[in-house]
């Protein structure tokens, strides 16, 4: 390492621990916030229940509703702040131990061979990785406040619209009832799928193959897609890094196959072979030249390259304009 680039990483480290103290600031005052944002939900909506007791006037009432949906935003936008805070302070201290091996190393012996390459790798991992989830935690962001939080919103005005219609008109008081069991039913079952998209808890509880049958078949109905799965080899439990990688792996494909390609088929195929597991997505669709990933800003992909390669494996692309797609990785087997 000449003097330069050890001053650079040095310079780097700096910059790091100060971006970490800052963000270590910004989560203590973020988490005060939110406690007093918490307080105030709270008395809100107490005095919610008690202006429903007495029954107070529509616009009363109304104002009430207002105020309580507004604290609950409030509170909904500060707990994603502090999450998305931690993630950062997260991501920065692992960067932070990179940098700190690389300058003490250099430190410690000025004869010692410092793999630079290694290093850089390391760290344009890194970076890829908190792109990639600040990318799929906007996605996920969108989704709810135009999904189930605008729909949360409108509950509470179609249920005092149902209820000021009981006296006056039970019988459209009964159909705005329907209506709105009819929208909770949809909302529900998009929070569902949002809960499934983060986490499915049957990936820890059953393992890989039965959530990826069961992902495919969810996928199926949400996108009217022909999509179809095939496991063959040893099916049994992986280890737990392994089953996420791949999965997440799968249902970045697919997203893509169906956002991007055009397809109306797509197969998966999964080979749990002892040494090396082999994962391949085929669609139908329009195809695109593989050249393009080197400069396409799609980290799906690049983080699903980097990850097969640190796992032992690699990652092929088998498409060409018109001709549909083949994306191909593999993984090596830990038993």
């Amino acid at each position: 390492m000449t003097d330069k680039e050890f001053l650079d990483y040095q310079s780097e480290l700096e910059e790091t621990q100060r971006a970490l103290r800052e963000v270590t600031l910004m989560m203590e005052q973020s988490q005060g916030e939110l406690s007093k944002i918490t307080q105030r939900n709270t008395a809100i909506s107490s005095h919610l229940q008690q202006a429903q007791k007495q029954g107070a006037a529509i616009e009363e009432l109304k104002m009430a509703y207002d105020s309580a949906l507004d604290a609950q935003q409030r509170l909904f936008i500060m707990r994603g702040q502090l999450e998305k805070l931690q993630n950062d302070k997260t991501h920065l201290q692992k960067y932070k131990a990179v940098l700190e091996t690389v300058v003490n190393g250099a430190r410690e012996s000025s004869s010692a061979s410092v793999s630079m390459g290694s290093s850089k790798s390391q760290m344009a991992g890194i970076e890829m990785i908190v792109n990639a989830q600040e990318a799929e935690r906007q996605r996920l962001s969108r989704q709810m406040h135009d999904g189930p939080a605008q729909a949360l919103s409108n509950f509470i005005l179609q249920t005092e619209i149902a209820m000021r219609l009981m006296d006056i008109d039970p019988a459209q008081a009964r159909d705005e009832l329907g209506n709105l069991k009819i929208s909770a039913m949809s909302t529900f079952q998009k929070v569902r799928n949002f809960i499934f998209e983060l986490r499915p808890m049957m990936l820890d509880d059953l393992g890989l193959t039965p959530t990826l049958k069961k992902y495919a078949d969810a996928f199926k109905e949400q996108t009217g897609l022909d999509v179809s799965i095939t496991v063959t080899g040893i099916e049994r439990r992986l280890e737990p890094y392994l089953e996420v990688m791949i999965f997440r792996s799968v249902q970045e494909l697919l997203g893509n196959a169906a956002r991007h390609s055009q397809a109306t088929l797509i197969k998966v195929q999964v080979d749990l072979g002892n040494e090396l597991i082999r994962v391949s997505v085929d669609d139908n669709g329009r195809g695109f030249d593989p050249e393009i990933l080197k400069e396409s800003s799609n980290l799906g992909l690049k983080l699903i390259h980097e990850r097969a390669e640190m796992l032992g494996g690699n990652f092929e692309v088998d498409s060409s304009a018109g001709s549909g797609a083949r994306i191909t990785f593999t993984v090596q087997a830990k038993n």
